[in-house]
């Protein structure tokens, strides 16, 4: 996973653009191979975003950034949205 916020947006932002470009043909379907990539770039993006959290969360009480990391698929898939 990227070091700093920045590379996490870009990664975001990468991730986003990978999900639109698989979801940008309306009355196609996605078949088993798009599907499962579907669902790897939604926890990808789950686990950006929750790491970003951490980051800000750490950064605004003092401590270390660098010190939050990517928490397990099924940790991430859990939280209430």
């Amino acid at each position: 996973m990227p070091a700093s916020d920045e590379d996490i947006v870009r990664q975001i932002g990468a991730l986003v653009d990978e999900e639109h470009r698989l979801n940008n043909h309306p009355g196609e379907p996605l078949g088993d191979d798009g599907a499962a990539r579907l669902r790897e770039l939604e926890v990808q993006l789950d686990q950006c975003w929750d790491l970003l959290r951490q980051r800000r969360a750490k950064r605004e009480f003092g401590d270390d950034p660098g010190e939050a990391h990517v928490r397990p698929a099924d940790v991430v898939e859990r939280y209430q949205q």
